[in-house]
């Protein structure tokens, strides 16, 4: 049999077993029953004895059609993911039209852009940073620009990515890392991802939130955020492998028109935020910058998938693992190196899992403070 295809890491969650397969980089989830018949695949000698073994289950089975959509599915799981071939523009200092400066965790961060719309993919969420180029010195410069039709990235005028305009959310994600490694001074192998999600913490430890886009996530964390709790990370949550602790991600809320009568009378001087319009899908975003920390790093002690629902009552129910990563794990980053992959399931088995649904702010404010609560009577 090809034990080539066999996952290289794996661990059992309630009723699902979590895969991961190094060659590819994938993670796969499947139900025990599932999970018998990849252990019979792997311990059989040949394929006649796997048919054998499946006949012995069930003698209705068709062993043979079984045997090959298993292996399809080995196959597919052992996919390696190709991005497009990246343009690999040479760097040209004419396209530095916009110049801003930025002073972020005691360094100094220059970014030029070309255009204005180039510059909202990035500058909004970090404006709450930005200093007087007369008065910084950049440590780190970078340019952002269009070139071929294609959104350019460069880092002290090498080369970090080129994607289509259209997948300017890669770039995003591909700056944020950069930024984090810049500010933390360490290189991309030392995290373990960058987790799509928001993360809160109390002072002690962290809950990471996530959900899919209009789910009020965000909303949520300003709401938190406003009322006492620290926010460490909006959006991309990274993970450093040396202590699989959150860090601060210091970019700013990025709060939905949708929220805005919520959050007008608890943010400072909300109306005076300036309002962006990048995205027509997304619609005008504000910008809520938020203090940084007491700490830079917190362990994270949960996740919860947030769902709002209008005149809905507050609602803090156990989610499996499964809803938790299929809706984490696609806008994610995560390590290729199999220890931290090793890391990431050690974390997600210590971790809780919650789904939380909630309209009312008070409410949802007692429930989080309950959770953080139950972390200090376990330690």
């Amino acid at each position: 049999m090809n034990n080539d295809l066999a996952p290289s890491h794996q661990r059992l969650f309630g009723p699902y077993w979590l895969l991961w397969y190094s060659k590819s980089n994938n993670y796969s989830i499947v139900g025990s029953e599932f999970k018998t018949l990849l252990d019979y695949y792997f311990q059989s000698d040949s394929l006649d004895a796997y048919k054998a073994t499946l006949l012995k289950l069930d003698s209705t089975s068709d062993p043979s059609l079984i045997a090959h959509n298993l292996n399809t599915y080995l196959q597919n799981c052992n996919v390696v993911k190709t991005l497009p071939e990246e343009f690999c523009p040479k760097f040209k200092a004419s396209h530095r039209n916009i110049t801003k400066q930025y002073r972020i965790n005691g360094k100094g961060i220059q970014i030029h852009f070309d255009t204005d719309l180039v510059q909202k993919t990035i500058h909004p969420a970090l404006a709450h940073m930005e200093v007087s180029a007369e008065t910084e010195n950049a440590q780190v410069v970078f340019d952002v620009y269009i070139d071929t039709d294609r959104l350019c990235l460069f880092k002290n005028a090498q080369l970090i990515t080129s994607v289509p305009k259209r997948d300017y959310h890669l770039l995003q994600g591909k700056f944020v890392m950069q930024l984090l490694t810049t500010i933390y001074d360490n290189e991309e192998s030392d995290w373990v991802g960058t987790f799509h999600g928001s993360t809160i913490s109390d002072g002690s430890n962290s809950i990471l939130f996530i959900g899919k886009s209009g789910k009020g996530k965000s909303t949520l964390c300003a709401l938190l955020a406003a009322n006492g709790f620290e926010l460490l990370a909006d959006d991309v949550s990274p993970m450093l492998s040396e202590n699989r602790h959150i860090y601060h991600n210091p970019s700013a809320i990025s709060i939905k028109a949708g929220a805005f009568s919520t959050l007008q009378t608890l943010i400072t001087d909300f109306d005076s935020l300036p309002t962006t319009l990048f995205n027509t899908t997304k619609g005008p975003l504000k910008y809520i910058p938020c203090p940084t920390p007491a700490r830079s790093h917190y362990p994270c002690k949960a996740i919860i998938m947030v769902n709002y629902k209008a005149e809905a009552a507050t609602r803090l129910e156990p989610i499996s693992i499964k809803e938790i990563l299929e809706t984490m794990i696609p806008d994610s980053w995560l390590s290729p190196n199999p220890e931290h992959a090793a890391q990431f399931l050690d974390w997600l088995s210590a971790t809780q899992l919650f789904q939380l649904t909630y309209s009312d702010t008070d409410s949802v404010l007692a429930t989080v403070s309950t959770i953080f609560n139950t972390f200090k009577a376990d330690q």
